[in-house]
């Protein structure tokens, strides 16, 4: 018999109601006193629970210990510089605050649950204020501690969905949906940054647990589980929340079995309350500095909103562009599966549908209605959407065995493969990429040697304002402490007449500086003794995605391309070609051309004005 004859037979038994009851309010109470098992676990599974129990947890243990391989795996890339730009300036930098003033965050554009988890992490492992030392003389250290929180948590997750999936339908489903997650190219690259994509599905992937236990039991106990869960995963990522939708779900199962009215809308209440009391403890100046919080919440909204400002979109479809992103942040399998799951769910059991089919397809819709879009934005709903996949593997398999039970384990072993193969290729090799110099530190490695102390540089913003300084006590020669005195590239450097005058003009942030680049900055450069040019690809490459919105910068990359290139550090294999400018694949590696990580790196010398005679 396959597991969907089992998920129709024992599916939601309590729904049925009591046989000939006495009297309504007899059965009433008894549904209340008992505990409720709303759904039952597939018989094949009850029959065998004695039995063979360790093998599940030995597979179990093994699938934990490779995703962490994974996630630990070139952790240390681009260290000791955070080149991510949200991970150089957002949660390490805050948690790091809390060591010198009190904890307001006094910055809600993310929730703050990850940031005071890693302040809990630097205490404990530096010894308090030790951390803000630490990171003066060292930030690679600090950076790789919060890495590996983020690991850890990711794995915990792994862990999590594999209890998520046992409880909603079988171990089976639960095992591979946990193994799809821990080789899925997304949650593995983004394990290895201090961001807060990945441990947010740590506390989601609990309030499925506690949604799961909802449907089968509907205790007050799970309520109270699947609530926590999803207040701490919004007071992480404010788009956790799409866990809710599940959740109601279940309530709503249970809110219409006999007799389940009033325990489901006490659940309800319980979980409400647990979601909000959970979320105020991750986030306490929500209402302690609300306006501020408030403020925040409105920013980050309008930030994903606004399409203006995003120069270098290579989609111009949100829903289209997440759509494309499933295909390769969870896999091609996986993605059609997921599909196959939600049709074959409908046909079996249909309750089960409307627990885990809403999610993904509203999240799709919201996120894909904003005008910017990444594909680690989508994250919190491969838990789900890995549910789903792996049912249909599991389904399959099933059916087509029907005949011939034996071969149901190597049909499974197929499936398996089919559902994890691309992830397991891709994160692996995001393995390699990592684990080698970043083209940054190589091209920095090389000024060191060549570029003499004090020199006049311009670099683009492909690098943190760290990179031109030395780690540890810094130059005395220069000035303002750095090992090169940097241009400006931070302002416009055009003055209200419209001339070019160094750091003339307003301040311009990284999405708007090719659109005031102009080919006469490269003569200013030459003028005031700026001889070295460092550009990155993902600068250039914005301009070049887009040359219509920028053609001055156009202009400006081909003036400075007759310059002479005195060093390039390409990420790219020998032999491969390289990739076009993307907001996902030119950070985050995944085409099989990169050979390490970051942007090609090219410095010119020019040769111009007071430069000739450098």
């Amino acid at each position: 018999m396959s597991t969907a004859d089992h998920l129709r037979r024992t599916l939601l038994r309590a729904s049925a109601g009591p046989a000939a009851p006495p009297r309504p309010e007899a059965a009433t109470a008894e549904i209340a006193e008992r505990r409720v098992e709303l759904v039952e676990p597939y018989a094949w599974e009850t029959s065998r629970r004695a039995r063979g129990r360790w093998r599940w947890w030995l597979a179990l243990a093994a699938l934990l210990a490779g995703a962490l391989a994974l996630r630990l795996w070139g952790i240390r890339q681009g260290l000791p510089f955070a080149y991510n730009t949200d991970e150089n300036s957002h949660f390490v930098p805050h948690a790091l605050a809390f060591f010198n003033s009190d904890f307001n965050p006094h910055y809600f554009n993310n929730p703050p649950a990850f940031t005071y988890l890693l302040y809990a992490v630097f205490s404990v492992w530096f010894g308090g204020r030790a951390a803000v030392h630490t990171f003066a003389a060292n930030p690679g250290e600090v950076f790789l501690v919060a890495r590996v929180t983020a690991a850890v948590l990711g794995t915990f997750a792994v862990w999590l969905l594999y209890l998520a999936g046992s409880r909603l339908l079988d171990r089976r489903v639960g095992l591979l949906a946990a193994a799809l997650v821990s080789v899925a190219f997304l949650p593995v690259f983004y394990s290895h940054l201090a961001l807060n994509d990945v441990p947010v599905l740590a506390p989601l992937t609990l309030s499925l647990v506690g949604t799961a236990r909802v449907l089968r039991l509907g205790r007050p106990l799970d309520y109270l589980l699947a609530g926590v869960g999803l207040g701490v995963a919004c007071a992480t990522k404010y788009t956790a929340g799409i866990v809710l939708a599940p959740l109601l779900a279940a309530a709503a199962v249970q809110f219409m079995a006999p007799g389940g009215r009033r325990l489901a809308l006490a659940g309800v209440g319980i979980a409400a309350a647990a979601a909000v009391a959970s979320f105020l403890i991750a986030n306490p100046y929500a209402i302690g500095d609300f306006q501020t919080f408030k403020g925040g919440l409105s920013h980050q909204s309008s930030v994903a909103g606004a399409e203006a400002g995003k120069l270098g979109l290579t989609q111009h479809s949100g829903l289209a562009y997440y759509l494309w992103s499933f295909t390769w942040g969870l896999g091609w399998v996986p993605a059609l599966a997921a599909v196959a799951g939600m049709i074959l769910l409908w046909r079996d059991e249909r309750r089960l549908v409307a627990l885990l089919a809403p999610a993904p397809i509203l999240f799709l819709i919201f996120m894909g209605s904003q005008g910017r879009y990444f594909g680690r934005w989508l994250m919190p709903v491969f838990p789900i959407v890995c549910i789903l996949a792996a049912y249909a593997v599991v389904e399959i398999a099933d059916r087509i065995s029907v005949r011939r039970p034996r071969l149901r384990p190597t049909m499974l072993a197929v499936g398996a493969v089919a559902l994890c193969g691309q992830g397991l290729v891709y994160s692996i090799h995001s393995g390699l990429v990592l684990s080698r110099a970043d083209t940054r530190n190589l091209t920095r490695d090389w000024m060191v040697s060549h570029v003499p102390i004090g020199s006049k540089i311009v670099v683009e913003p492909v690098v943190p304002n760290g990179w031109t300084s030395d780690i540890g006590p810094p130059s005395s020669i220069t000035g303002n402490g750095l090992r090169w005195n940097k241009f400006p590239t931070s302002s416009t450097n055009v003055d209200s007449s419209g001339h070019l005058r160094l750091g003339a003009g307003r301040v311009v942030n990284i999405e708007d500086y090719e659109r005031v680049l102009q080919p006469g900055l490269v003569s200013l450069y030459e003028r005031n003794g700026y001889c070295w040019v460092v550009s990155g690809s993902t600068q250039s490459g914005r301009a070049q995605a887009a040359p219509r919105q920028v053609p001055l910068a156009i202009v400006y990359y081909r003036r400075l391309a007759r310059a002479q290139v005195a060093y390039q550090a390409s990420p790219f294999g020998a032999g491969a070609h390289p990739v076009p400018f993307n907001f996902d694949w030119s950070f985050d590696y995944y085409p099989l051309a990169y050979h390490r990580p970051g942007p090609v790196m090219t410095v010119y010398h020019l040769a111009g004005g007071v430069c000739a005679h450098s």
